[in-house]
């Protein structure tokens, strides 16, 4: 895993024009494993992902663990996971832990924000690019937010 400042990150994904959102609640810690797993293999199989953050607003202990030594979480900063076991790993450190962030999987069908008040909003430039997320979050329980959108 690395971890490198990337000023401007979030500045071009919040003027990047989604057509399609939609925000799920996060599950409880006890079921962050499955959550993830259930989002991994939406598109067929998530192979990396970066994670960048926005906002860190409580301890990053479980995502620090994950990151070299020195390593610095703060606004704007990105931890990119090169295989699915890393991503998966960081996923679920990312949600333990809680900070703003963004996400950008590797392929790339959709992406998502989750915040610190455990709502994560995905975006897909085709609706079938979000179903294909949404669908399997929902079957398998999780509360989905609805006649709701995220301003970014």
């Amino acid at each position: 895993m690395t971890a490198t400042p990337t000023p401007g990150a979030l500045k071009k994904f919040r003027r990047t024009p989604w057509r399609f959102q939609q925000t799920v609640e996060r599950p409880e810690a006890n079921d962050l494993d499955r959550f993830v797993s259930t989002i991994m293999t939406a598109h067929g199989r998530v192979e990396a992902v970066t994670v960048t953050i926005d906002e860190v607003v409580f301890d990053t202990e479980r995502m620090s663990a994950l990151c070299p030594p020195g390593s610095t979480l703060a606004h704007d900063t990105s931890v990119s996971a090169h295989s699915a076991e890393e991503a998966h790993a960081l996923l679920v450190a990312a949600f333990w832990d809680g900070p703003d962030f963004i996400c950008i999987p590797t392929p790339k069908p959709f992406v998502f924000y989750a915040d610190h008040d455990d709502w994560i909003t995905f975006y897909a430039n085709t609706k079938s690019h979000l179903n294909h997320v949404i669908e399997p979050l929902a079957s398998r329980g999780y509360k989905l937010v609805q006649n709701w959108e995220r301003e970014l």
